[in-house]
């Protein structure tokens, strides 16, 4: 039998419950020896849960059972959630988690501590929710060299955005209405900043390129300073907004890693990605270009991702998995103004003084707009060259173009 503890009964916590109970026989069918749910620990009583008998509040209670094979981290953050992997994986015990945070900022640390210990530690669901996306990226596509991964990663800024897009809702409108629907928390920074989109596209980058990449390293701009203004510019000339996050192979096994709003051709899939789903483009030398699309996030569709890891530890609970990345560097990530593309650019000033300042452009038109407003394509430039160029036009708005 494959004994599993879950640490924290919350939205994911609960669902991990729910799946293990609900498809437990399926399961079963699944693996050499059946998988149980024996423990649950969370500091609050739930008397009115079919898994009350299950609870306990006391950590060690499931540190010290050797009869323990798997603990289900959903405790998110990085500090109680941090110490108790520690020990749980020190003690012996495979670890799966859905905790991005964690993964993000200690997870080099916390795969080599599992590798010493000759367990595992796996956390498919610590990006796109229920979309499987690490394993393959680790396994189906180990053949290639990965060139880039660029993606919608977080499901509330692209409800907002598409709320935006298609209901001309401004963005506190938008994100009021996420709110409501329980798709932003009251304290929505995380996901409008773009962190939590940071700490995805860390993972990814150090799954494609082994090599841990710390948020602190990664450029993060969110997608407060989205107004319906530009919304109606994109429109026009064919484009979406939409939050990616890119993680780009540089020369000197460099890489470039950065998040940020980005205007989206309507010939790109990703532009037609819409309401909390999310979804990531992966470019490799041999395979080209694939993607991968589904629910970021949520109860069940998380809760399968994370069981899909406690499966594949109780075909062989034993079975030895090598780290899968290795230490960083402060040098490792290099800045996107390396990067050349067209930009968009709103700003209060006239045609002429746009052309004047940054030579050939696309000017871009809109319904109601102010007289004294101008919007537009530039041609290929980097950022230094496309602030500089701009650096008197009064900007407003300026994101990258993704063709």
């Amino acid at each position: 039998m494959v004994n599993v503890a879950i640490l924290g009964f919350g939205t994911v916590g609960s669902g991990v419950a729910e799946v293990l109970s609900t498809n437990g026989g399926l399961i079963d069918q699944r693996v050499p020896n059946p998988v149980r749910l024996k423990y649950i620990l969370d500091v609050r009583d739930f008397p009115d849960s079919p898994f009350a008998p299950l609870f306990v509040k006391d950590f060690s209670v499931i540190e010290q059972d050797p009869e323990v094979d798997v603990v289900v981290e959903t405790i998110g953050g990085a500090t109680i959630a941090l110490d108790f992997t520690r020990r749980a994986l020190a003690a012996g015990k495979n670890v799966v988690s859905s905790n991005k945070e964690l993964v993000a900022t200690h997870g080099c640390e916390l795969l080599q501590l599992a590798q010493r210990e000759g367990v595992s530690y796996l956390f498919e669901a610590s990006v796109g929710g229920g979309i499987p996306i690490l394993r393959p990226l680790t396994a189906c596509l180990a053949a290639n060299e990965i060139t880039q991964v660029c993606g919608i990663l977080n499901g509330t800024t692209n409800y907002i955005l598409t709320r935006m897009i298609k209901a001309g809702l401004t963005f506190d409108q938008a994100l009021k209405e996420a709110q409501d629907n329980g798709y932003a928390e009251r304290d929505p920074s995380a996901d409008v900043d773009g962190h939590d989109a940071c700490r995805k596209i860390c993972i990814l980058a150090a799954l494609s390129y082994g090599r841990h990449v710390r948020p602190d390293q990664v450029p993060t701009q969110g997608i407060r300073g989205v107004s319906l203004a530009d919304v109606a510019y994109a429109d026009s000339c064919g484009y979406k907004i939409k939050l990616l996050g890119r993680a780009i192979r540089q020369p000197e096994d460099k890489i470039c890693a950065f998040v940020a709003p980005h205007l989206v051709s309507d010939e790109n899939p990703l532009s037609g990605v819409e309401d909390v789903f999310n979804a990531i483009s992966v470019t490799g030398n041999a395979v080209g270009d694939v993607m991968f699309y589904g629910r970021g996030a949520g109860k069940l569709p998380t809760a399968s991702a994370v069981v899909a890891d406690v499966i594949d530890i109780a075909k062989d609970v034993h079975k030895a998995r090598p780290a899968q990345w290795g230490p960083g560097a402060d040098d490792l990530v290099v800045s996107d103004d390396i990067l050349t593309s067209r930009w968009y650019v709103r700003a209060d000033c006239s045609v002429e003084q746009a052309r004047a300042a940054c030579g050939e452009l696309q000017p871009l038109a809109r319904g109601g707009a102010p007289k004294e407003e101008t919007a537009f394509l530039t041609g290929p430039m980097t950022g230094p060259q496309v602030r500089k160029a701009t650096e008197g036009l009064q900007v407003q708005s300026l994101f990258r173009v993704l063709d």
